[in-house]
């Protein structure tokens, strides 16, 4: 649908973007068909203004609505909903799915060809959807990295080898996310311990949030 792309911004998803794109034969260069922009939301409003109107334009944002795209009335996103690392390449966003967002048919058309391209599973998000998807993933991403650092700490400190959480995490996913352990159970004491074992490690309060979450 795009024979060339332009790509604006060099980070962890412009990069993987950009060497996808040429991986599928899609000419990544200045004045491309689509201006791609894949800077920090932040910049996103201002990057889009000072781009002539025109081509199509599209970011790849997760939490930001078409709106900071104006005053570009040809436009769309696709956010890619996987991590990634500059320490890898495009492989990465295979079978990971993504979001896509547009105004009219032919701007979903434009999306969905841009998310299959790159390797994405697309599925239609609302605009107005977005605050609660992106929290969602944020949960789900970002909050697991802040879980593995509180779990690692308390390993470390009862000598015990932080890098066996990591297939304990693996298969808690490749069980479909079945709950097990003391909650599931009933066992109260047992959640007491761990309260008392957290005093002082500035996780107490996070601890006592998700138990009551879990319990629900």
């Amino acid at each position: 649908m795009f024979e060339s792309v332009t790509v604006i911004g060099s980070g962890r998803a412009g990069s993987t973007i950009a060497a996808r794109l040429r991986e599928r034969g899609v000419a990544v260069r200045d004045e491309g068909e689509l201006r791609l922009l894949c800077v920090p939301d932040r910049a996103i409003a201002a990057t889009a203004a000072a781009l002539e109107p025109g081509p199509w334009v599209a970011h790849v944002s997760g939490g930001t609505p078409l709106a900071a795209l104006e005053p570009h009335e040809r436009r769309f996103s696709v956010h890619p909903l996987q991590t990634l690392t500059l320490r890898r390449g495009p492989e990465q966003l295979d079978g990971a799915w993504g979001a896509v967002t547009g105004e009219s048919e032919h701007a979903l058309a434009r999306a969905r060809w841009l998310a299959e391209t790159l390797g994405l599973r697309p599925f239609v998000l609302a605009d107005e959807a977005r605050g609660r998807y992106h929290a969602g993933a944020a949960i789900a991403s970002n909050f697991l990295v802040t879980l593995h650092e509180a779990a690692a700490g308390l390993f470390a400190r009862a000598g015990a080898p932080p890098e066996a959480l990591v297939p304990l995490m693996e298969r808690t996913i490749e069980n479909g996310f079945e709950l097990t352990g003391p909650i599931e159970r009933g066992d109260w004491e047992t959640v007491e311990r761990h309260r008392a074992a957290l005093r002082g490690s500035g996780f107490e309060r996070a601890y006592d949030a998700l138990a009551e979450a879990t319990r629900a």
